[in-house]
């Protein structure tokens, strides 16, 4: 007890302290670090400039803070008995061994932003911004500023006060550098790169499935079949007409025909130049009444060639092949089958532009030759005295007051020459072709275009005694529509029409056609026609009159086959005796395109 000494008041104290310290130690060592944190920020490769840099800044830093610690004499308490003096030129003390250092460029990034962090509540404070940063920096200057002048107050010949404010600023434009450096490295990090808007090109678009189809003007048009350099659409149309008159004759009768039409058109796909080629064939066939059977046909081509910008040439050819109708003038009674009349013509034309006008020279032949007409007692009746052949020229000239409206007129010269120069009734039958117009041009792209002109024309016979077939003359080809879907046309058309009967010349035809299709659904459409003929016969008050109507309708069961309809009536009225007649026909049938 004696050796023992007394335990006192301040002994107590210091064990109590040493066990807090101990105590304080080992719960900052247990306490949990975020191992698993995600960084929030990927950096790149450090150059060893920023790393001088950010040495540099921490160096100054620290001598600042010593100025300005010996400046105010109230902060010589709170300074560190032993400040840290660097070793090494270039060396900077911990961050826990600076009491005004700051974030270096080295620290970990701060994981506050990271959902997945341990610890969300532990993060340390964000970084000052680059505004307080200079706000502490002016007052460590104004600081060390002050202390250089007592300095300078003390020991005369050392460093003035605008040496120090020189290197105040310049150490001031140095941390600004570094902290641009060190901000745009943070800024420009893998996870920034993924958040940068995309150029508009480099974008991913959908997939074709998913994107809207633009609808087909005519869905149910036919696609058409590849042949070369030419598109080909085929058209098979079969069906039956019942008709109350076989063959449109004031003695025919009723009769069941069995009726098939094939239709085509091919269309070149040349890059200048155009080609277009078109025709048809009808053959009709009796099931029951009266005895039909016939067949008719034409195919025609056009070509279209640009010489050069102002001049181009258009070519045509064409073959066709009709039966004489009943119903004509040169028609022979007493026949089982009328004879077949074949056409061969052909055209070249030149177009060339000067200015506003309008020049075009046009060179056609077109050459009838008949076929033999067989009689009701098997005697066949030759008809070569008909055959002719007729050429002509016809030139035009107009002026474009506009794109849309080009006024011409045009005048044309031929000669008809006959195969044979007397007939069977001793008449010579060729004849010299005159003829002058004036017309319009129209041009509205869709909604309006064609053209028209009416005239004289006049086919002088060779022989004295039969006088000339002449008279007005009118042509028309438009197309107008008023509305999407609907299409109107008119056509007129002047025909001599020459004949081999005794004493006659033959006549004047005038032929008008107002037509008319509707699109009433994509799938439905409707068709109309009226027509109108005038006969006049030369050399006499005689004259025909024929009007007809006709009215269908296509139901489009998809894009390759659909049903067909229509009705017509016809019927001629003439002062001639022997030649009026009605006729009334049904028709319904399958029509086929590719």
């Amino acid at each position: 007890m004696s050796g023992a000494q007394p335990e006192t008041k301040s002994g107590r104290k210091g064990i109590a302290v040493s066990t807090l310290l101990v105590a304080a130690s080992v719960l900052a060592s247990l306490r949990p670090a975020p191992v698993f944190a995600q960084e929030t920020e990927l950096r790149g490769e450090v150059s060893e400039s920023a790393i001088l840099a950010d040495q540099q800044r921490k160096a100054r830093q620290l001598r600042a803070q010593g100025s300005q610690d010996q400046a105010a004499p109230a902060a010589d308490n709170q300074t560190q008995a032993n400040p840290y003096q660097p070793k090494s030129p270039g060396a900077v003390p911990d961050d826990d061994q600076t009491a005004g250092a700051t974030e270096s460029i080295f620290d970990q990034p701060q994981a506050t932003d990271d959902p997945f962090a341990d610890d969300q509540t532990t993060a340390q404070p964000r970084r000052p911004s680059t505004a307080r940063q200079r706000a502490a920096d002016a007052d460590t200057k104004n600081g060390a500023k002050a202390a250089d002048k007592k300095k300078a107050k003390k020991k005369p010949g050392e460093t003035t006060g605008s040496t120090a404010k020189t290197a105040a600023v310049g150490d001031q434009a140095d941390t600004a550098t570094v902290d641009e450096e060190s901000a745009n490295r943070r800024a420009v990090t893998i996870d920034s790169v993924d958040r940068q808007k995309l150029d508009p090109g480099a974008e991913r678009t959908g997939s074709i499935e998913g994107q809207k189809v633009k609808p087909e003007d005519d869905p149910f048009a036919a696609p058409g079949i590849k042949v070369g350099t030419f598109v080909f659409r085929p058209t098979l149309e079969q069906g039956f007409t019942a008709t109350s008159n076989a063959d449109a004759s004031s003695g025919g009768s009723s009769a069941v025909l069995s009726e098939t039409a094939l239709r085509f058109s091919a269309t070149s796909d040349w890059r200048e130049n155009s080609a277009v080629i078109d025709g048809y064939g009808i053959f009709r066939n009796t099931l029951s009444g009266q005895k039909i059977n016939d067949a008719q046909g034409r195919i025609e081509g056009q070509l279209n060639v640009d010489l050069d910008h102002e001049l181009r040439a258009i070519a045509k050819l064409g073959y066709e092949a009709v039966p004489e109708s009943a119903s004509s003038p040169d028609a022979i009674a007493g026949v089982t089958s009328q004879p077949l009349r074949q056409t061969v013509d052909g055209s070249l034309g030149v177009e060339k532009d000067v200015g506003k006008m309008r020049y075009t020279l046009t060179g056609a032949v077109t050459h009838d030759f008949y076929g033999d007409a067989k009689l009701s007692d098997g005697t066949v009746l030759s008809q070569k005295d008909r055959d002719s052949t007729l050429y002509s020229a016809t030139l035009r000239a107009g002026y474009q007051v506009s794109p849309a409206i080009t006024p011409f007129a045009e005048v044309e010269a031929g000669r008809r020459i006959y195969d044979l120069r007397l007939d069977s009734n001793g008449y010579e039958r060729s004849s010299t072709r005159l003829g002058a117009r004036a017309g319009l041009e129209l041009d509205m792209d869709d909604k309006l275009s064609g053209e028209f002109s009416v005239g004289w024309l006049r086919e002088a016979i060779d022989d004295d005694r039969l006088p000339a077939n002449a008279g007005p003359y009118v042509n028309a080809d438009l197309k107008w529509s008023p509305e999407r879907g609907t299409i109107i046309g008119l056509t007129g058309r002047t025909t001599i029409e020459s004949t081999t009967a005794a004493g006659e010349s033959g006549d004047v035809l005038y032929s008008g056609r107002l037509t008319g299709e509707r699109q009433v659904r994509a799938n439905l459409t409707a068709n109309s026609a009226l027509g109108l003929d005038w006969r006049d016969y030369t050399g006499s008050d005689g004259h025909d009159l024929i009007l007809s109507a006709e009215a269908g309708l296509t139901w489009w069961l998809n894009r390759y086959a659909g049903l067909t309809t229509r009705v017509r009536t016809e019927k001629l009225t003439s002062n001639l005796t022997g030649r009026d007649y009605v006729a009334n026909s049904v028709y319904l049938g399958l029509k086929v395109q590719r």
